[in-house]
């Protein structure tokens, strides 16, 4: 899956890529940073997991993200953009969600959302939920991290077919 990634981002007009994570807490770059070559393509992430630095650092939207605890596709969508325009990159991936169950929130169960984006290129942004019933922390944090990868791969494929 992920020498796949590399190929497709290094096909003609070669693509840049960087990450934005908050659950994941640096997961999906550990895996696109064991790709080998991936300083071809990679140009870095930042785990931002407060609403502070989701919001200095990746232009998340306060109103929005405080009313959701900084979990929403909406979330997930703004880092990607946002960490586009940090990193001055072509792509974004990025993740928000909790990692294990969180009464105060009334979350039964960890879940996340993930996001892709395009930057600059309105309309170019996909997102979506993933749930792990049952998982720990640190299984919720890799079956995350996975599901954001698989999604990253996905949306260069589609590019890459336009």
């Amino acid at each position: 899956m992920v020498n796949s990634l590399k190929e497709l981002m290094m096909r003609e007009p070669r693509l840049t890529l960087a990450a934005a994570e908050s659950m994941t807490c640096g997961r999906v770059q550990a895996r696109i940073g064991a790709i080998s070559g991936a300083s071809e393509f990679f140009l870095g992430g930042i785990t931002a997991y407060t609403l502070e630095q989701k919001v200095r650092h990746l232009g998340v939207v306060r109103g929005e993200a405080a009313g959701v605890n900084s979990v929403s596709a909406a979330v997930a969508e703004q880092m990607a953009l946002g960490v586009c325009a940090l990193f001055g990159s072509d792509l974004g991936v990025a993740t928000t969600g909790y990692a294990e169950p969180a009464a105060e929130q009334s979350v039964a169960h960890p879940f996340a959302w993930w996001a892709v984006a395009r930057a600059g290129a309105a309309g170019q942004v996909r997102s979506g939920r993933v749930s792990f019933p049952g998982a720990t922390r640190i299984e919720a944090q890799e079956r995350a991290a996975d599901a954001a990868m698989a999604a990253l791969i996905a949306f260069v494929e589609d590019l890459r077919a336009k």
